[in-house]
């Protein structure tokens, strides 16, 4: 593993040789000029997402606020629904998204046992890509940490109308700021965790929970 490293390390020097020593990424310009923007309509967006969601083998509920649904009891009658009754949530987790009539537990700080015996994360989001069904994690309030999304079975995640962006590039410029300020670091999720061996032989839950459902609120 060393000597693989060494090798590496060494292409990328012999690489950057001939680049000024006091050359900063950002004095070269790039190219961009492929289509950073997308569709903006709420509805189809929504619908986009949705749809890639349930390509992904992710359960979508859709919650419209506008009838008087709440987040916090669309995600009580899934967790009962499910026989869910552990719910870990980041600490700073909008109150009003908490599920009534469940045990809580708040992660501050949470050992890998103590998150392997709840029976689901509950967590926003920062942004979520219409375009390939991908959310995105930035260990912020919403977010929580990391590994309080890859250690329960479950995880139930809230996706607010204004977090759906089309494209990735969308995205990306949304996760800048926190990753330029607080270095913070980034959890790509498109469906339940899952892999395939040499032979193809799916496996679902290998680096991060079996159980993706994903709440929709306008």
């Amino acid at each position: 593993m060393s000597a693989a490293r060494e090798q590496i390390l060494g292409r990328i020097r012999a690489s950057l040789r001939d680049v000024p020593a006091d050359e900063r990424a950002a004095d070269v310009p790039v190219p961009r000029d492929y289509l950073q923007a997308g569709e903006s309509d709420r509805d189809a967006l929504r619908s986009r997402l949705r749809e890639r969601l349930e390509e992904y083998g992710a359960d979508v509920t859709l919650v419209d606020g506008d009838a008087g649904v709440g987040v916090g009891a669309a995600v009580g009658e899934l967790c009962r629904s499910l026989g869910l009754r552990r719910v870990a949530v980041p600490p700073r987790l909008e109150p009003s998204w908490h599920p009534a009539g469940m045990e809580l537990i708040v992660d501050d700080g949470l050992d890998v046992r103590a998150l392997d015996a709840v029976d689901v994360a509950l967590t926003g989001c920062a942004v979520a890509v219409a375009q390939t069904g991908t959310i995105a994690l930035d260990g912020g309030e919403r977010s929580g940490r990391r590994a309080l999304t890859l250690v329960p079975d479950h995880h139930i995640c809230v996706v607010t109308d204004e977090q759906i962006v089309d494209l990735v590039p969308e995205a990306i410029a949304r996760l800048a700021p926190a990753v330029a300020s607080a270095r913070a670091p980034i959890t790509l999720i498109s469906g339940p965790s899952a892999t395939s061996d040499i032979e193809l032989s799916r496996v679902v839950g290998v680096h991060g929970p079996r159980h993706l459902h994903v709440v929709l609120s306008n």
